[in-house]
């Protein structure tokens, strides 16, 4: 039996998996054994976290660059997750997707990409393909609201209103486009507000309370349901880390630090913990919750480094070239 505290504990453990892998890239990158770029995921645990959790297993999700928090809350598979970060043959690209390229369609997930707004009219392809399928499937795609200025974005959310498509669009709001404040490209002043004049289910919420987010996305997939309609989540939450990187960028002036703090303080991971001891569980439960994760963190860790290179030869494997 579901209860309550088993989805709390399940959202709590998987905001924990995402930010103690991603504390542990921080920590080793400096030594150049992960060749990839990193774009971390760091503060926005709960998006991914949440609206990973209200989704069916068997449902398909889409996604952007910073991929680490969703390909981690879909798939749980920190296996292939570090093997993949440490370029080896032992991951399903056997290396050659690194942080921005992670897919693993056994879990649903079907891909993320480094060109913005990519994955969007793929995510609406997949909708249709459930549709005409009759499988209801929903397919869900992360996007940052860099994306909303791109055209395609537009594009695919009136095409997926106009088909009345199971698309659930999720614009993770982190106020800046690389370096960019939304001030300095919208000419308008709510994403959400331009969204209600589709014809899609639309919620928006600025919490970093794991709990409320997975009850906002729970919501929406059941209304999308009984109406055929796409629905639209717009989620703010603040960025801890650089651009691209496992470093602060305080310094480089484009936002302060004193913005960060404020928002520090309602750090997605501390307030599911915090939620959790207030409902009754253990300071002991929890610390062996983290401590079972941590033991499987090191573990997927260990046996990357170990795992061997893929030879050249697989450099074309799966691999689709065109030579016009």
């Amino acid at each position: 039996m579901i209860t309550a505290n088993t989805i709390n504990i399940g959202l709590y453990k998987k905001l924990y998996l995402i930010r103690r892998c991603e504390e542990l890239i921080v920590k080793d990158y400096h030594r150049d054994e992960m060749k990839t770029p990193m774009h971390m995921s760091m503060g926005g645990e709960a998006i991914a976290a949440g609206v990973c959790t209200a989704l069916k297993e068997d449902d398909q999700v889409f996604g952007t660059y910073r991929s680490h928090g969703i390909f981690l809350a879909k798939t749980e598979d920190t296996d292939d997750f570090f093997a993949e970060m440490f370029g080896r043959a032992s991951s399903l690209l056997k290396g050659k997707g690194g942080s921005m390229h992670l897919c693993a369609p056994a879990f649903g997930f079907m891909g993320t990409s480094a060109i913005v707004g990519s994955a969007i009219p793929l995510a609406v392809g997949a909708a249709f393909a459930h549709v005409y399928n009759k499988n209801g499937k929903v397919a869900a795609v992360f996007l940052g609201d860099g994306a909303i200025d791109e055209g395609v974005f537009w594009e695919s959310l009136n095409v997926a209103c106009l088909m009345k498509l199971p698309v659930l669009f999720v614009c993770e709001d982190n106020g800046y486009a690389v370096h960019s404040p939304a001030s300095a490209r919208h000419g308008y002043t709510s994403i959400a507000a331009i969204a209600r004049q589709f014809n899609c289910i639309v919620l928006e919420d600025s919490t970093t309370d794991v709990r409320k987010i997975f009850d906002l996305a729970t919501g929406a997939l059941k209304e999308m349901t009984e109406r055929a309609s796409p629905g639209f989540l717009h989620l703010s939450y603040y960025r801890y880390l650089e651009h691209v990187g496992v470093n602060e960028d305080f310094d480089s002036g484009y936002r302060s630090r004193k913005e960060f703090e404020g928002w520090k303080e309602k750090d997605p991971v501390a307030i599911q913990r915090k939620n959790l001891l207030h409902l009754g569980c253990s300071p002991d439960e929890l610390s062996e919750i983290e401590r079972q994760i941590d033991a499987k963190i090191a573990a997927s860790i260990d046996k990357a480094r170990k795992a061997p290179f893929p030879g050249k030869e697989v450099l074309y494997e799966e691999v689709v070239c065109r030579c016009d």
